[in-house]
């Protein structure tokens, strides 16, 4: 077999030109899979990083823009609040968007988005400096805010602990309590709030006797979360006494509709590989046929002299295993090494998740293609040649 292997790389040395053109579309194909494959893994790490700051027990309830008349569906604060009352699982109730305010602190000033919270035992971000709200913030709507990282980069530009100083939120003067840290990656901040105040104060000093973008619900059991939601949706319904539609959406959905993304651009990009292969395929075994036509005289001698058919055989099986394995061993390596330059220079910046690289994966799709090619457009060629007669083939020039 060692002997057989030595030829066949000869043979390809010989033709170096031609053996790597054959190659070329194999390696496109397998370098595509892989990398999407590589990039895919610290795309979900990615996801799983930064969605990590959306509470697990919560979901969004907004009206449904594509129904005829918008107007009936839109939500009030009141609206909230009989829905945290009535509705079962349902613990807390918040406006869910923001506000456009002026914040001024000191000399410094801008124009920032305030939104509600709640408190400590319903968030889930970490707390750079001071603390979060607490139950007597909530019950007292008491004038206290917290900062998020944004905001207090853009306010405190030189540092330092910001809490206990005076803020105004457009005409109401607020007391910095908090700071929320840091993220690992980019800032999640669905609905896009920079400054936070409890909901309850919200709703008393910005959302009052007007429409909100939507309701934000925080459950007691995760495990009833989507009954729940379908619950706040059909009291919603009753509430406006009409055809009214609603959707929620919360971290799985999310996670779904992004997932459902990705899934699309990795079949696309499978659908490339495998283009790739069946050229790549043609190419080996047009190689392969032309090799044969060249080497008739030699596999003439060699049946002469009493090579048998399935020496032969193997002779030419063997170089287009090498012409499968040496392609996508390439392949392998650009796929992988393209994926991981992906995930360090952009999904580990965004998300701050290092994602292992799925070397198993990426081997058993490389030596999948290898052997499927050899197996599809190596056999043809290397069958040909064992059949050829030996009297006809001493003859051939």
């Amino acid at each position: 077999m060692i002997q057989l292997v030595l030829e066949a790389l000869g043979a390809l040395n010989a033709n170096r030109t031609r053996t790597a053109l054959a190659m070329l579309g194999l390696v496109i194909g397998v370098m595509a899979v892989i990398a999407i494959q590589v990039a895919g893994a610290g795309l979900s790490g990615a996801i799983e990083g930064t969605l990590g700051a959306i509470n697990d027990r919560s979901f969004t309830l907004l009206p449904n823009t594509r129904q005829g008349d918008f107007t009936r569906a839109r939500i009030k604060y009141e609206d909230v609040q009989r829905a945290k009352r009535d509705v079962p699982n349902i613990v807390e109730g918040l406006p869910f968007g923001s506000n456009a305010r002026l914040v001024r602190i000191g000399h410094r000033r801008a124009r920032l988005q305030v939104g509600a919270e709640s408190d400590a035992r319903y968030t889930t971000t970490p707390i750079r400096y001071g603390r979060a709200f607490d139950a007597a913030d909530i019950a007292n709507a008491a004038h206290v805010c917290l900062l998020s990282n944004t905001a207090y980069e853009r306010l405190f530009p030189d540092g330092g602990d910001p809490t206990g100083s005076s803020a105004r939120l457009g005409d109401r003067r607020y007391v910095i309590v908090g700071v929320l840290a840091k993220p690992n990656g980019v800032e999640v901040n669905l609905g896009r709030t920079d400054v936070q105040v409890p909901y309850t104060t919200y709703g008393r000093d910005f959302a009052r006797g007007s429409f909100l973008f939507g309701a934000r619900f925080i459950v007691a059991d995760t495990s009833q979360l989507a009954a729940t939601e379908s619950a706040a949706t059909e009291f919603f319904r009753k509430l406006k006494a009409g055809h009214v539609e609603y959707q929620t959406v919360d971290k799985r959905t999310i996670a779904q509709g992004i997932s459902g993304i990705i899934g699309a651009v990795t079949f696309l990009v499978a659908v490339i590989g495998a283009v790739s292969l069946v050229v790549a395929g043609i190419g080996i075994l047009n190689i392969m046929l032309v090799s044969v036509a060249e080497r008739t005289h030699e596999i003439g001698i060699r049946k002469a002299i009493g090579a048998t058919r399935r020496q032969v055989l193997l002779q030419f099986f063997v170089e287009a295993s090498l012409i499968s394995l040496i392609g996508c061993g390439i392949g392998l390596v650009l796929g992988v090494t393209i994926g991981a330059l992906v995930n360090a220079f952009a999904l580990v910046h965004i998300s701050g998740v290092v994602p292992p690289i799925p070397w198993l994966r990426s081997i058993v799709i490389a030596v999948g293609f290898a052997t499927l090619v050899t197996l599809a457009f190596g056999t043809y060629p290397a069958w040909r040649a064992a059949r050829l007669d030996p009297i006809e083939a001493l003859r051939y020039e």
